[in-house]
């Protein structure tokens, strides 16, 4: 019997293909035509019943999942022995609870850096020149011409810019605003990056209060951990430098919505630039109210060439778990 391999969501065309045409002899592939998300017992079934599961972002894989899985399985544990993730984050796992069930786990690091950091610098923009607020004037029919105090937002340009999280992502942000807009970094990070903080003149900061205080721009690029979940509160929000713009596309969880809701409107901070938001796909109504800030829907990695390589990376490391060998990728 050929190992069974089921998908959570659709993928692009040519993953879809390579799955189900070079490795057709290989695996049953169970793919999501209609490319609705699973809930708690669809998640748990494909955890019972297939060797390994393609899940994404957008599946909540928690304590209670595995234990469903386990309870369905006729040996008392999931048969899938891999997750394969399509995607970096591994939030939306409870790892521990794999582990203890024994389910690895694989991501997709690496490939998605580039563009998540070209959404990054438009956030900045965006959020700096007030470019969201200006398109809806117009496509509202509320434009009424050129004025010289029309919509005047900041320049990014020689702003000192502060980066949570100095990453793969992190430090191709800090490349691109150093050297593209003359940006003075400043960065925060529990590991050393020294070597790749001298290549942009990056200043280290000791804590989050240095940074917030120090930075005109602050981009998030940290991991989604308990200790990390609204690292960016009301306690850290009011030592950010007056008329400061936050950007995240991290993950959501790292963001405090409701107290960045309030500094926004309090003018605390000038603007912000989201990407994503704990409770995806579910946005705050008090985001959405606000004017100054940016509001996109994870489009992080969302090119052709990124999302066909996540893919590529996801089988990568499903056809080495198959094949009885040590996934590249794996987390757990």
């Amino acid at each position: 019997m050929r190992p069974v391999v089921a998908v959570t969501r659709r993928l692009p065309a040519p993953v879809e293909a390579r799955l189900t045409s070079a490795l057709t002899t290989a695996v049953d592939a169970r793919l999501n035509a209609d490319d609705r998300p699973l809930d708690a017992d669809g998640l748990a079934d494909a955890l019972a019943t297939a060797d390994a599961v393609l899940c994404t972002v957008t599946d909540r894989i928690d304590a209670a999942v595995f234990a469903e899985a386990a309870r369905r399985a006729p040996d008392g544990r999931p048969r899938a022995g891999l997750l394969a993730n399509f995607g970096v984050g591994v939030n939306h796992i409870d790892l521990e609870a794999a582990r203890a069930h024994g389910v690895a786990v694989t991501n997709t690091p690496g490939v998605l850096t580039d563009d998540t950091a070209d959404v990054a610098i438009a956030l900045m923009l965006m959020a700096a020149r007030r470019l969201g607020e200006g398109e809806r004037e117009l496509r509202a029919g509320r434009w009424s011409g050129w004025r010289p105090t029309h919509l005047l937002g900041t320049s990014l340009t020689g702003a000192t810019l502060g980066i949570v999280g100095f990453g793969r992502i992190g430090q191709a942000v800090a490349r691109r605003a150093h050297h593209g807009f003359g940006m003075p970094v400043r960065y925060l990070n529990p590991s050393a990056r020294d070597a790749e903080a001298a290549a942009v003149g990056a200043t280290r900061c000791g804590t989050l209060a240095e940074l917030l205080t120090t930075s005109d721009v602050v981009s998030l690029h940290c991991p989604a951990t308990p200790a990390t979940r609204h690292l960016i509160d009301a306690a850290a929000l009011a030592h950010a430098r007056p008329g400061a713009i936050l950007v995240n596309t991290a993950r959501g969880d790292v963001v405090d919505a409701d107290a960045l809701a309030d500094a926004l409107r309090a003018g605390r901070l000038a603007a912000a630039g989201l990407d994503v938001y704990e409770g995806e796909p579910r946005v705050p109504p008090a985001l959405l109210a606000l004017e100054n800030v940016v509001l996109l829907p994870h489009l992080g990695s969302a090119t052709v060439r990124t999302r066909r390589a996540m893919g590529d990376r996801a089988l990568d490391n499903l056809e080495a778990f198959l094949a009885g060998r040590t996934p590249p990728d794996r987390v757990i």
